[in-house]
């Protein structure tokens, strides 16, 4: 997470008078780092990553709770201390990493995966494994690294291990002990900071599942306490009725996903392939949704985004455009004269969003702004200077703010051949945020050769994508086959409970993006229609009960004839002799029998842009129909076509090739399945669970007792364990092959 640089970080109020230093000195590394890659780096290999984050829990089988671990974070330092373990890590091509959480490690592979190795997508779930049996090997057998997107009771009552109690100065929470934080001083100092930059505490509201005997009232409030002026934000206007209250960043940021890094050939090809995974975003985070329950209740969605995006939301009252709570400052932590003039709510704005007439004492406009910094993305980087050119000015139609100073520099005469208006308008939207932390001995960088102070902003502009440039480097150190290139991170997932299906979903995005490079699908459609979906996709079973705004499936410059053939069949005609002929247009011959390679299109409801732009079923979206190919097809032909060996590009006769392919046929079933409703996701899954359990008292809360069972049967889950449970999960198919297929991993 972000940058962990060492010094003495600076309390809000001390360092909001660099906040224009680092603007203005990021916006130069930024430039310099477009100078010394922009026009030189043009054939870099498609290389990826996954980053991982697990929580580590403690489970008490006597008593019967399950409680977040708080007090084993030191292995973070011993997995990284060449005098203790850090040679777990290094023979096993595996890294540690610390996160928002004492009780979180984040884990990825210490090299990048080959993106045209057939064996890389394979070895994904090999490392992963790895990862979690080091990271076990450091702890008590009843400590679980488990990757769950949300503990169930965070925040409840005593829910971590040791006990602490939320009586915290950084978070100043209702809930959340400090004592969850990271012991780094980064990370004390960013929660402290947003919430006086916000000049309140963080707000974030969740509608209750609503049962028969659901109170919808969230009773968890303390009524009594009086430790900070914030303890009565609650009765004041930041808590609603009817939803689930929390006040932290922590319950964000102590959230875990998975998160997929991949390095275009070129700048000009990572922006195209941004801007055509930013119409994914939304359907992979329905598809992965994990997250149904927060602060022991059942929420009436499935997913954290928004938690995460309310968790780090600095946004005073005047950027969000409302009225502040009573005795509550307008500007929040802003440096502005007090006794200026207070703008009206429906004062004007400029161009670039400024509110016309309103600034801060170093004269910086005052914005408003309609987004949290962790949110989806607000603008294409565009295809113009690519061979596809799909892009057009219509399709960046939500104008979000804009710095202007930053935009005019990018633009400018000097620096317009580095940056068009659509990377200068990206990075000028980026830098409308403040630094959340600097340290003092960070102050002054040498900008040819540092990028921490672009890497401020960047890195704390949480969204479902993010552009990464590479950084700067010495002449010596310039060697473009060891340095990373111009990367795409895709953001939004939830992370799963096993090591298969994190792989699944890692392969899944990764050999997508490989297949639009070399398809070249047309997937714009407006921003605004993108905000529409991510809304939907928080919705409780969104997967399979809405529908998403997606390119017409006609539209997408594909010839559907092109991916007859490629539907997960392809996997057994060219493994198994005897299955290896086509039928007629539309089915493909397996074992003897014909079947359909899709479902039949669904009929369409909504339709937008000249039809250019329509609702589709994400099953449509993600298994494609009669007449459209879908994303696995793309996956699949890009695997028959770029991955296999040239002496078996038509039929298998490798024990070895048989093995891969079998376990990337169930990578892609995973997602089809869940696509298509055969089996749940996590979410649906985590709901039942809590809905079917005798202990639930139909209140929409998860008592320590049901939350102990959840966690022990997510742990059987992730462990291969219990049959029963792994087929009320994946089905028949997947859990006979999670069973019966070696996976047994040692270390090295």
């Amino acid at each position: 997470m972000g940058l962990l640089s060492l010094g003495t970080p600076l309390d809000w109020h001390d360092s909001k008078k660099y906040n224009d230093h680092v603007r203005e000195n990021g916006i130069t590394q930024l430039i310099n780092i477009f100078k010394q890659h922009g026009p030189t780096r043009t054939n870099d290999t498609f290389l990826w990553g996954d980053e991982v984050e697990y929580m580590l829990v403690t489970i008490d089988d006597e008593k019967k709770w399950a409680r977040l671990t708080i007090d084993k974070d030191h292995i973070l330092d011993d997995l990284n201390d060449p005098q203790k373990s850090l040679h777990k890590s290094v023979d096993n091509n595996v890294l540690f990493h610390p996160e928002y959480g004492r009780f979180m490690i984040e884990a990825t592979p210490a090299k990048p995966y080959n993106g045209n190795s057939l064996a890389d997508y394979v070895y994904v779930e090999e490392n992963m494994i790895k990862r979690r049996i080091v990271s076990q090997s450091e702890l008590p057998s009843n400590i679980k690294p488990i990757t769950l997107t949300t503990f169930p009771r965070m925040g409840c009552n005593i829910f971590t291990s040791p006990s602490a109690k939320p009586i915290g100065p950084a978070s100043q929470s209702l809930f959340l002990p400090d004592e969850i934080i990271n012991r780094h001083v980064r990370f004390p100092t960013l929660t402290a900071n947003i919430r006086k930059r916000r000049g309140c505490k963080v707000a974030i509201n969740l509608p209750m599942y609503p049962d028969i005997n659901t109170k919808l009232l969230d009773d968890s409030i303390p009524k009594s306490r009086d430790l900070f002026k914030s303890d009565h934000e609650p009765f004041i206007g930041a808590s609603k009725p009817g939803h689930v209250y929390m006040d932290s960043m922590g319950f964000g940021m102590g959230s875990s996903c998975l998160q997929i890094t991949m390095q275009g050939k070129n700048i000009e090809e990572a922006r195209y392939l941004y801007d055509s995974l930013a119409a994914i975003t939304a359907i992979m985070l329905s598809l992965s949704a994990a997250a149904p329950i927060f602060k022991g209740f059942l929420v009436n969605q499935d997913v954290r985004w928004n938690v995460v995006s309310g968790a780090v939301d600095d946004r005073t009252f005047i950027e969000r455009n409302i009225e502040p709570y009573p005795n509550y400052n307008l500007f929040g932590g802003l440096n502005v004269d007090l006794h200026s003039k207070l703008p009206s709510k429906t004062q004007s704005i400029n161009e670039f969003g400024d509110l016309n007439g309103v600034f801060t004492k170093e004269g910086k406009p005052i914005q408003r702004v309609p987004k949290s910094r962790y949110d989806s993305i607000d603008s294409y980087l565009a295809d113009v200077n690519f061979s596809t050119n799909y892009f057009k000015d219509e399709y960046n139609d939500i104008n979000p703010p804009i710095n202007e100073k930053v935009f005019n520099r990018l633009s400018s005469k000097e620096n317009h051949h580095l940056f068009d208006k659509y990377l200068a308008k990206h990075f000028g939207h980026l830098f409308i945020r403040d630094p959340l932390v600097l340290f003092s001995e960070r102050i002054n960088q040498d900008n040819e050769l540092e990028n921490d102070h672009f890497e401020n902003i960047q890195s704390t502009n949480w969204q479902t994508l993010r552009f990464k440039p590479p950084a700067l480097y010495t002449p010596e150190e310039l060697d473009f086959s060891k340095t990373p290139g111009w990367r795409v991170e895709f953001r939004p997932m939830e992370i799963q409970l096993t090591d298969f299906e994190n792989a699944a979903y890692s392969n899944f995005i990764s050999l997508l993006s490989k297949a639009i490079i070399k398809f070249k699908p047309n997937f714009y459609i407006p921003i605004s229609k993108i905000e529409l979906n991510m809304k939907l996709a928080h919705n409780v079973d969104s997967v399979l009960d809405e529908k998403f705004w997606f390119k017409a499936l006609d539209q997408w410059n594909l010839n559907n004839n092109d991916f007859i053939g490629y539907d997960l069949s392809w996997f057994d005609r060219f493994i198994y002799e005897g299955n290896d002929e086509l039928g007629k247009e539309g089915e493909v011959y397996m074992n003897g029998t014909i079947t359909p390679t899709s479902n039949t299109i669904e009929s369409i409801t909504d339709v937008d842009d000249g039809g250019i732009t329509q609702k589709y079923s994400i099953n449509e979206i993600i298994n494609g129909t009669d007449k459209f190919p879908g994303l696995i097809r793309l996956v699949i032909k890009v695997i028959a076509t770029d991955l296999l060996p040239t002496d078996q590009s038509h039929h298998c006769d490798s024990e070895e090739l048989a093995r891969k392919l079998i376990t990337i046929k169930h990578y892609l079933l995973l997602i089809s399945n869940r696509a298509n409703g055969k089996i749940p996701t996590i979410a649906h899954w985590l709901r039942s669970k809590v809905l079917q359990s005798h202990l639930y008292k139909q209140d929409s809360k998860v008592s320590e007792e049901l939350n102990y069972n959840l966690i022990k049967d997510c742990v059987e889950v992730t462990d291969l364990s219990d049959k029963y449970l792994l087929e009320g999960l994946f089905g028949e198919v997947i859990t006979d092959y999670l069973l019966t297929s070696n996976r047994t991993t040692t270390l090295s």
